[in-house]
């Protein structure tokens, strides 16, 4: 017979196993703030309805006077505004959504999907060259405005996708990683996200690329979702991510709403992220413009929330 002391140390032991392991529930969920309300007092509403605790942000709400800005290229007092209302609504910012290096890199040729007159060329090389010369000015920007927010993570891209990505994978991990050195100094983490568009698209080119990238500052925002039609965001695609440097996920409308044709496995995802102990967030990008973007947003975390309650 076990002694009482043997039972209360069986017990603790059994505690120690359960609630070591990660937990998928209200606390994981996020939201990016312009694609959940028209103005920020209506996203805050909205993450209050939910029952969240964090948001993320990228631009303010469509209907706020910098909307057309991303909140990186604000000043310092009105991102310390927001900053503030967020913090007095008791919520946190969780992810810092930027469009750094989401363009055309020096010296690379994008795939275009139409021709481009000689005239709209040279604007955009021009423009592009001018990210490009900016790119750490704008990185301590983002830093900055991170920071501000009580947050670590920021968003990044890996440049304007060419015929053969992977040849530049050197060369996005010798750039992400000098940003990197940067950002880890200041003790925030460059996110990369896999993104259509981009040299690195799908979950199969993120395991790649951190191949290169030691630094673990630099971790990536998976979105399986930019992947689609590209590969299976389950279980094949999130079998090639690396795990340990996946720091935030993002989930798009189409990829969760229960009518949706591109509906993915969320269920499944979720409990495998469960399985792997992954301990960050999980923030809907709600992303349709078709005029239904908050109706969806609605949908979407609905059907988010079922999910959770049921993992």
């Amino acid at each position: 017979m076990m002694t009482r002391r043997e039972i209360l140390a069986a017990g603790a032991v059994c505690a120690t196993s359960l609630w070591g392991k990660s937990r998928i529930d209200k606390t994981t969920i996020s939201a990016i703030t312009d694609e959940i309300g028209l103005t920020t007092e209506e996203s805050i509403a909205f993450a209050h309805q939910y029952g969240m605790k964090f948001v993320e942000i990228r631009n303010p709400p469509k209907n706020e006077p910098n909307a057309r800005k991303e909140y990186f290229q604000l000043s310092d007092a009105e991102i310390k505004m927001d900053a503030t209302r967020f913090t007095n609504e008791g919520l946190k910012v969780s992810f810092v959504n930027t469009g750094l290096l989401k363009f055309a890199w020096p010296d690379t040729e994008a795939v275009r999907r139409r021709p481009e007159e000689p005239a709209a060329r040279e604007k955009r090389l021009a423009a592009e060259k001018a990210r490009w010369d900016n790119r750490l000015d704008d990185l301590h920007k983002a830093i900055r405005c991170a920071q501000i927010m009580g947050c670590d993570k920021v968003r990044i891209f890996t440049g304007s996708r060419t015929a053969e990505p992977a040849s530049l994978y050197p060369r996005i991990a010798e750039v992400i990683g000098a940003m990197g050195e940067v950002a880890q100094k200041e003790k925030v983490h460059l996110l990369i996200e896999n993104e259509g568009s981009q040299n690195v698209a799908t979950s199969a080119e993120l395991g790649e690329v951190f191949k290169l990238i030691p630094n673990k500052y630099i971790g990536y925002n998976w979105d399986p979702h930019n992947a689609y039609g590209r590969e299976h965001s389950f279980p094949e695609g999130y079998a090639a991510l690396p795990k340990e440097r996946m720091l935030n996920i993002q989930i798009k409308g189409k990829g969760v709403m229960p009518s949706s044709p591109e509906k993915e496995d969320w269920k499944a995802i979720m409990e495998a992220l469960a399985r792997d102990n992954y301990k960050y967030k999980i923030g809907l990008e709600t992303h349709l413009f078709d005029g239904t973007l908050i109706a969806a947003a609605h949908t979407s975390m609905e059907e988010i929330m079922r999910i959770v309650n049921e993992v």
